[in-house]
């Protein structure tokens, strides 16, 4: 089964452990989309503004080769593997 990596912005504070850990540079650090800013909760909205909207991305998902060392790696938890649609 194939996975991609996808990341709670919610959660994520930016700090930067999956782009330091992922050997497929799968990973940037940017300021939040304007679209998935609105999406978070109230509280994911006081969090996020606390480190100025930064967030991880996964901007080259098709390299991922689901080794895992981003979900271990992240301090928050932010990032799981989930299940690509059948």
């Amino acid at each position: 089964m194939t996975t991609r990596p996808v990341i709670d912005h919610g959660r994520c504070e930016a700090k930067r452990e999956c782009v330091q850990v992922c050997p497929y540079d799968v990973f940037e650090v940017r300021r939040m989309d304007v679209e998935d800013f609105k999406a978070l909760t109230i509280l994911g909205k006081l969090r996020t503004s606390g480190h100025r909207r930064m967030t991880a991305y996964a901007i080259r998902q098709d390299l991922c080769q689901e080794c895992g060392k981003c979900v271990t790696e992240c301090p928050e938890g932010a990032i799981e593997l989930v299940p690509l649609p059948t």
